[in-house]
C-alpha cells in the first residue's frame, strides 16, 4: 500500500505544486491539523474531519501561534520529516534559538542583552528590543533610553547597514538584500533582490544550520558600514516562496528528500 505523505502549511498554489508531481495518496492542510501519535504511528485528522489517517511522512512549512506542542508531537513521533522536526522544536522559540545559533556563528559579536517582563532595561545609546515568537518585524522597539519590557526580552544594539537573508536549501544557497520603508527591512520589499552572495556569510549559515540540524535555514545579518557582520537572528521556517528561483530549488529538494524512502 502507497505509503501517504502530508503536507502541512502550504498555501493552495504549492500544494497544487507538489500535488502535480507527486504519485500516491497525499493530503495537504494549509493550518495544523489534529495528530494522534499511536504505538509509534503518527494520524492525521482527514479532510474531512470524519477519521484519522495514518501518514508516513511529513513536509512542514509555516509558522503558527500554537504550533510548538504541534511540532514536539511530531517529534514524538520520530518519523521522517522535514525540516527535522526535533530541529524546528528548538528553534522555534526566538530566545533559546537565538542562544543556540550564537553559539555556532562566527558573526556572534557583539554580547546580547535580556530584559524580564516589566524590568526597566536603561541606556544611553540606540538599542532593539526584540520579544515574542513573530517575525516579519513585529514585537520590535528601538529605545535609547529607559524602556520597560512587556515579556522577556532580547536586547541588542542597534546596527547600522545593510540587512541582508542567507538561504540554505541543502547544498544550494542564495543571498537576498532586504529594504524597507524605515529602519524595519524585509524581503516582502518591492526593492528586496537576489545579489552576488557573500561567502564569510554563506558558509556562516552552513555552520548555524548544521549545527542546528536543520536542513533548510535562513540567517538574517546586518552587515555594518565597515563591513562587519552581525547575525540577527535564525529562520527556521523560511519564506521560499517570494523569489521563483528559490521556490523551484525548494520544490525539488522536497521531492529529492521524499524519493529517498
Amino acid at each position: 500500500m502507497p505509503e501517504r505523505i502530508c503536507l502541512i502549511g502550504f498555501d493552495p498554489p504549492q500544494n497544487d505544486w507538489f500535488r502535480a508531481r507527486i504519485d500516491g495518496p497525499l493530503v495537504g492542510y494549509e493550518s495544523l491539523p489534529r495528530i494522534i501519535v499511536h504505538d509509534g504511528q503518527l494520524l492525521v485528522e482527514s479532510l474531512s474531519g470524519f477519521a484519522m489517517l495514518p501518514v508516513a511522512k511529513v513536509v512542514f512549512h509555516g509558522i503558527f501561534e500554537n504550533d510548538h506542542d504541534f511540532v514536539s508531537g511530531v517529534a514524538l513521533w520520530g518519523g521522517p520529516c522535514l525540516p527535522n522536526a526535533v530541529a524546528m522544536m528548538d528553534c522555534r522559540l526566538k530566545l533559546p534559538c537565538l542562544v543556540r545559533a550564537l553559539r555556532h556563528s562566527q558573526f556572534a559579536a557583539p554580547p546580547r542583552g535580556y530584559a524580564s517582563p516589566g524590568a526597566t532595561y536603561a541606556t544611553d545609546v540606540p538599542r532593539v528590543a526584540k520579544w515574542g515568537n513573530w517575525h516579519c518585524g513585529e514585537n520590535k522597539q528601538p529605545f535609547d533610553d529607559d524602556w520597560q519590557s512587556p515579556e522577556s526580552a532580547i536586547v541588542e544594539p542597534f546596527f547600522p547597514g545593510s540587512a541582508v537573508r542567507v538561504v540554505v536549501i541543502g547544498d544550494r544557497f542564495w543571498q537576498i538584500e532586504m529594504h524597507g520603508h524605515d529602519w524595519l527591512k524585509s524581503i516582502h520589499h518591492p526593492a528586496a533582490a537576489i545579489v552576488e552572495p557573500d561567502m564569510r556569510l554563506v558558509e556562516d549559515t552552513q555552520r548555524v544550520a548544521t549545527g542546528l540540524g536543520l536542513e533548510v535555514a535562513a540567517n538574517d545579518y546586518m552587515v555594518s558600514p565597515d563591513g562587519v557582520p552581525h547575525l540577527l537572528e535564525v529562520n527556521h521556517i523560511p519564506n521560499v516562496t517570494r523569489f521563483p528561483e528559490i521556490w523551484e530549488a525548494y520544490g525539488q529538494f522536497v521531492l529529492e528528500w521524499l524519493a529517498k524512502g
